[in-house]
């Protein structure tokens, strides 16, 4: 009966969680997608928006597009596309239905593991709701965060058995599922430090020392029947410690045989983390040392771990980037060394006797480290969507920890349900009001610029989507407060220089063109759009240099191939004019105007012979 009854429970909760994830969620099948990072994934990405074909899925498994070497995300994209279009709302969709996925997985293992029914279903609870994990759910591009996080759980609940059963198949099978994650998004290299963590607590297969408090009422009944029966005088001290010297030397081997069964494991995390770096390295993602001095990103990752645990507890004022701010003032570096230092020495002096915030907050810590700085990645000092996976250990930390805190109160729970209820109520009202945000590009750009300061990134891009909406005195305004922030920000010269092209101001856009391309020699689209803007003046030499730059920097650029033909054809040189409508077709067969102006060069030099 009391089989059927948790059985019972856990499907209520299961129930409750999917329901509370859908309607706080529901909304985004009505939002677009957002020009940061959806065009480079989906929007302008052909490999993408074509589907599922062999030669697409040959450019997954081959590709660092956008700094990153994640061949199962890229699939992912390509069936959207191919059941869906590029109707936005259906891609949302699918990412909620694998975030609500992760939250059930999340709480039938962690209750599988530990036996705590409620205390994982609070866990659970914060993950599914917890409005830093917007950013990870409406945010198409960020498809890898919710997908890899499916094979993190699966990973996790597979280990759960094969600790159970010890079968080589489902070994396997965990390694098949971890590789599975990585292919997804590289966040999964700790994986097998948390397997190892686990295996502390709650799985108990590493010990140290004997645990005075254990985490479920079985367990707590079986000590206290054995402190009863010390105090009964039934274990002697030369057996107490004959017992003690056998523990230790069975547990000997044991601990060998736990960490040597995770090399394999800690192998794939090693090959994907080099996979990665070179991938970053050169899709230019990796700030210079010149940048970013090693030790502006020690301090900023110190304070950063207290960043995000202040934004767990207080989610306010979230943003899709928070600039980084170089060198940080000391007092804020020092108070984070004593903060971190402080909880970490408190929690392993209390390691015996409360293991799962051991467990807790190595979780947190090492979840984080690809993602806190040391490695420079981007222009951010942090972000929402880095807190996917670690905010379950501090969650796991609450989840256990209060009830223990509380466990001589006599009304403790009725209080423990209370706190519950109006914590995950107010998550829930924020969470609701931060999905709203992602809209469209304008609302989510504007509300990042409101809530952050000296963000030009965020400046550029709110001009860019206020240019796609004809709004260009807006657009360039705020290209001139990136400027003003960062003086060398080429992208926000180019988008000036573009806006003010569609606003007839030629000569004031050419010097924007050329600012842009001073500051990045490489910047394919400043290139193609100064020779688009020279051919239109007739400067068909110079415009001619300027589309072969682009077509140097990015060779898959078909509509630079195009407007190339076009200056060329002008030039009366129509067999190289060919020769480029020819390449264009081949990057992009389905380009009707590169085809229609291949036919009409192949006519003219058809007349001329």
């Amino acid at each position: 009966m009391n089989e059927i009854d948790n059985n019972r429970r856990t499907s209520l909760i299961c129930i409750f969680l999917a329901i509370a994830v859908f309607a706080i969620y529901w909304q985004v099948n009505k939002y677009d997608f957002v020009g940061f990072d959806d065009n480079e994934y989906i929007t302008e990405n052909r490999h993408v928006q074509t589907g599922l074909t062999s030669g697409n899925v040959t450019w997954a498994l081959t590709t660092f597009h956008a700094g990153n070497w994640h061949p199962l995300t890229w699939i992912s994209h390509m069936l959207d596309c191919q059941l869906f279009g590029l109707k936005p709302g259906w891609h949302h969709l699918v990412s909620l239905l694998f975030h609500i996925a992760n939250t059930i997985l999340l709480f039938l293992v962690l209750s599988r593991m530990t036996k705590g029914l409620w205390q994982s279903a609070f866990v659970a609870a914060i993950f599914a709701i917890h409005p830093l994990h917007v950013e990870s759910v409406a945010w198409v591009a960020e498809r890898k965060d919710v997908l890899s996080t499916f094979f993190w759980m699966l990973t996790m609940g597979a280990y759960a058995f094969y600790v159970q059963r010890r079968e080589i198949k489902i070994y396997l099978l965990c390694l098949f599922f971890l590789a599975l994650g990585l292919m997804a998004k590289p966040m999964l290299v700790t994986l097998p430090f948390v397997l190892l963590l686990l295996d502390y607590w709650p799985l108990r297969r590493l010990t140290i020392g004997t645990s005075s408090v254990n985490d479920n009422p079985q367990s707590e009944k079986s000590l206290n029947t054995r402190s009863k029966k010390k105090e009964r005088g039934r274990y002697t001290k030369k057996a107490e410690h004959e017992n003690k010297t056998e523990k230790q030397t069975r547990q000997g081997p044991r601990m060998v045989q736990v960490i040597l069964e995770k090399v394999p494991f800690f192998v794939l995390s090693l090959a994907s983390s080099i996979v990665t770096y070179v991938a970053q390295q050169k899709g230019g993602a990796v700030g210079s040392l010149q940048s970013y001095p090693l030790s502006a990103r020690i301090a900023n990752a110190l304070v950063s771990y207290c960043g995000y645990i202040g934004k767990m507890v207080w989610p306010e004022n979230l943003a899709v980037l928070y600039p980084h701010p170089g060198m940080l003032p000391t007092w804020q570096v020092i108070g984070a060394v004593l903060i971190l230092g402080l909880t970490t020495f408190l929690i392993i002096r209390a390691v015996k006797r409360y293991p799962y915030l051991t467990t807790g907050w190595l979780w947190y810590l090492g979840t984080l480290v690809p993602v806190i700085g040391l490695v420079q990645v981007g222009a951010q000092a942090m972000a929402d969507r880095y807190t996917y996976i670690p905010i379950i250990g501090v969650s796991i930390m609450v989840a256990w920890g209060v009830p223990e805190l509380l466990k001589k109160w006599r009304h403790r729970n009725t209080a423990l349900a209370a706190m519950a209820v109006i914590t995950l109520s107010i998550l829930s009202y924020a969470t609701w009001g931060q999905v709203q945000y992602w809209q469209n590009s304008i609302t989510l750009f504007k509300h990042t610029v409101e809530r952050t300061t000296n963000n030009p990134i965020m400046q550029n891009n709110l001009g860019n989507s206020l240019e796609d909406e004809g709004r260009l005195d807006e657009a360039i305004t705020h290209y001139a407060e990136a400027v003003r922030i960062n003086p060398d920000l080429a992208d926000s010269y180019n988008n000036m220089g573009l806006a003010l092209t569609k606003r007839g101001s030629a000569n004031e856009a050419i010097p924007n063109f050329l600012k842009a391309i001073k500051i990045n020699p490489n910047h394919a689209a400043a290139h193609y759009n100064l020779g688009t803007l020279l051919a239109s003046q007739g400067k068909l030499e110079e415009a001619i240099h300027h589309f072969r730059e682009c077509i140097r920097i990015k060779p898959d650029h078909a509509k630079a191939y195009n407007n190339l033909g076009n200056a060329l054809l002008l030039e009366r040189r129509i067999e190289e004019a060919i020769d480029s409508y020819r390449a264009a077709l081949r990057i992009n067969p389905d380009y009707k105007l590169a085809r229609d102006n291949l036919n009409n060069a192949l006519a003219m030099h058809n007349k001329k012979q």
